[in-house]
Parts: C-alpha cells; structure tokens; sequence
C-alpha cells in the first residue's frame, strides 16, 4: 500500500525514553513532523487510538537462505521477510560468511545479491573464518567502503568456520582499530567435540545429549576468555544468544569494571528451559540450537540481567528447518542441524513474558527490540520515532490475543517451538519505509 504522505492520528509513541501522545506526518519514507492535529489534505490516516506506535524491530541476529549440510534454511529472504513483518520487525541483521579462501568483500557483495529480494531492511555481520595477509585490508575496505559495522567470529566450530585465540585477537584488534565492533559465539570447541564424540561411542544418540554435550560452563569459559581479550586490547565486544547465569554474571562483572562488553538473548532462552529435550524425537528434535536450551535458575538470570540492562538487545537466531531436515539426526544427535524459527515471534514473546508480566516498561520494550540494537550497530536513522528517522514504524495493539501454531504462521517450516502458546499483543500496521506492508491482519507486499 503505497501513499504520498501518511498520517497516523491519535498515536501513544513509545520511544526508548518516554512516551508521547501525537501525531506522525509521514511523508515518503521520512518522518516528517510529529505534532498534535496535523492535518495534510490527501494524506491516508490511520487512526492508531488506544495502541501504541514504537520504532520498527530490529533483529539482531537472523540466519535466511544459509547453506548447512542438511541443506538451506527453511526460509530465504522473502519467506523470513514475511514472518519478521507480520511479527512487527522491519529490519534484520543476516551473516556473511565466506568459503575459505574466499575474500570477505567478495562474499559480502555476493549474500547482498542473495538478499536483494528482502521485503525488510537487511544488514549484514560479516564473518573472518580465517587469517590471512588480505584479512585486515579486506575488513578496513568493508568498513570504510561499504559501511559494515560489525564482524562475527566464531569460538566453536573451529573444523569448519570457527576461528583460533590467535586470529581471534587479531580479529579484534583489527575492528577495534577500524572502529567495528566484534560480535562472538562464545562456546569452548574443545570440550564440546570432546563430550559429542564421547556420548556417541556409548550409544547415546538422543537430542537430550545435546544439551548435555554443552554444558553451561563451555559458553561462561569462552566469555570469560573473550572478556579478557577485550579487557586487555581495550576493545568492545558483543556475545551473540547468551543463554547462562554464569556467562551473565561474568559479563555484569566486565562491565562494571569498565569493559565495553555488549549482550544478546533471544526469546527461546526466554521462554523455554532444558525440559523439552526429554521428549520424543520429532518433538525434541525442534528445540536443538546452539547454545541449547537450560535451567529455569538461568532464564531467570536473563530475564533479571534484561531488566538491569547488562542485556541490551534480543535477537532471534532465527535459523528454521523442517522437520525432514531435523530428521536427518534421528540416528545421531551430532546430525540435528541446528537452530529453530522466531523472527515472527520476538516482539509478541517479548511483550506477552516480559511487558504484559510486569518484568519489563514499554520503553524496555523498544530499547530491547529496536534502539539499542541501532545504536550499537549504528544504524542511521532506525530505532527511534522523531522527525527525519526513517518511517519504520509499527503501530502495536496491546490487547489483541492469538495462538501461536504452525498452521497459521509465516514462517516457511512445518514446525514451530512456540506452538500452542497463548500471546497477548500484537503488530496491527507495519510500515517500512513509509510504505504499509501489514494492516488489519493482511500484507501488502
């Protein structure tokens, strides 16, 4: 649905910090003037009374069309563009990982090729897997050319695209240098190899020695480690879906002394513990992801660190397979690919477990799912409701109720870990751009 000029009368606006009546000229794909009474003759009004208008979502952490052995992901760009904008996110975060060997701008310039059918604003982190004498001269022409902001390394992995301590500090070093920041999957490789090879030779080939092949201590010891190397180069850094009380308490503790330590969950962490695994495979088998899921006391400790603000940004991992693609594992957890859907889901999880729960204000609410992640990954012109930001915006009807079930959702996958839960709040209008892309429950795109 496209319009010259767009206003949206009778607006609760909920910025990071506070909350306006008033409303919202839109005109292109700016916002033009936030006032009371406007009026601009032609203009389309939405009439936003008695829900609230807050910045487009930003999801800082989404895998669309990534190649893994078992295939690609369930959604590409314009199936995940679907979910992220019924769900009330207008701008995502993907990766770019390169093959070894392969130059970082190369495959940069090749996935924004890939995304060139997305429906939402898509940015990128980019990911050295290796070291090599064209490294650092690649990541400074990403930034200064290209504007990339953030690069994403890997602690686990390491017999594919993970990454050693000794190119790990070189990575970090490099961005910090060129004002990037490094963004890191914090896992100790060693131990988890170790433990999956180890349960395997004994027979035990369930999903429910997946969570047990990485332990809680894999994630707190590499984010300690990482601290240190941040500490001790005086560089910022960004762990990527923590998920552990211990890996929080570390990260609380750098930041207190000073260290530029950034920290992401995502709504799994949120919402669901450990428990899922001991059940039968088809059903287990969706909640494998890595890191996995935990105890009840650490998604206590992240719901208490979003709260006090060691956390600042929720992204999803959203990294969908179907069922046949789980079922790959059946005979070996080690085969389960890893990763489950979400990016439909993040702001009505959110809202439902932390806003309508009284854990978090509104204005947590939009720091948490759209300003911070702007901020940190500077994103001009996202994150906020003020005039001359870009016209991302979604107007959030508080009240309305719905089940979550894979025969509804937007998502490509055939099935969903949030399936049957019952949330309250949800994206009414969703404009990117200025443009409507999703109103009373149809999309325009």
């Amino acid at each position: 649905m496209k319009t010259s000029q767009i206003i949206i009368k009778n607006a609760l606006i909920v910025n990071y910090n506070e909350e306006t009546h008033a409303d919202i000229l839109i005109t292109g794909n700016k916002i033009a003037l936030i006032d009371r009474n406007i009026s601009a003759p032609g203009a389309y009004v939405i009439d936003a009374g008695g829900k609230y208008v807050i910045p487009g979502g930003i999801d800082t952490h989404v895998h669309f069309a990534l190649p893994t052995f078992a295939g690609l992901t369930a959604d590409d760009f314009l199936t995940g563009s679907h979910a992220a904008i019924w769900g009330g996110t207008t701008s995502v975060i993907d990766f770019v990982t390169p093959l070894h060997g392969q130059s970082l701008v190369q495959a940069y310039l090749q996935r924004q090729a890939e995304a060139s059918g997305a429906l939402v604003n898509v940015f990128f982190h980019v990911s050295p897997i290796e070291w090599t004498e064209n490294t650092a001269q690649q990541m400074s022409q990403l930034v200064k050319d290209y504007g990339v902001t953030s690069f994403k390394v890997y602690m686990a992995y390491k017999n594919s695209i993970g990454i050693d301590d000794k190119t790990l500090i070189k990575v970090l070093e490099t961005a910090g240098r060129l004002g990037a920041l490094t963004i890191v999957h914090c896992e100790n490789d060693e131990i988890i190899e170790y433990l999956r090879d180890k349960y395997y030779s004994q027979g035990k080939t369930l999903p429910l020695y997946h969570p047990l092949s990485r332990p809680d201590e894999a994630e707190a010891e590499a984010i300690g480690r990482l601290s240190l190397y941040a500490k001790s180069l005086d560089v910022p850094v960004y762990a990527v879906h923590v998920s552990t009380e211990k890996g929080i308490n570390i990260i609380r503790q750098r930041q207190a002394e000073g260290v530029q330590f950034f920290a992401e969950t995502c709504p799994q962490y949120l919402t669901f513990t450990d428990e899922v695994y001991d059940a039968p495979f088809v059903e287990a088998a969706k909640y494998v992801m890595s890191p996995p899921l935990r105890k009840e006391h650490d998604r206590d400790a992240l719901w208490e660190a979003l709260g006090d603000g060691t956390v600042s940004t929720i992204g999803t991992d959203h990294c969908s397979f179907t069922n046949d693609q789980k079922a790959m594992g059946k005979d070996d957890f080690r085969h389960i690919p890893n990763g489950a859907g979400g990016v439909e889901h993040r702001l009505e999880i959110l809202f439902t477990l932390g806003v309508a729960s009284r854990k978090l204000t509104m204005q947590q609410f939009v720091q948490l799912t759209s300003y911070n992640a702007a901020q940190i990954f500077r994103l001009k012109g996202k994150g906020m409701i003020a005039q001359g930001y870009d016209a991302d915006l979604v107007i959030w009807d508080p009240e309305q109720k719905h089940t979550i079930s894979v025969e509804n959702h937007k998502m490509n996958a055939d099935n969903n870990i949030y399936e049957g839960i019952e949330v309250v709040g949800q994206a009414e209008t969703v404009i990117i751009g200025g443009k409507v892309v999703k109103d009373q429950g149809q999309l325009f795109v």
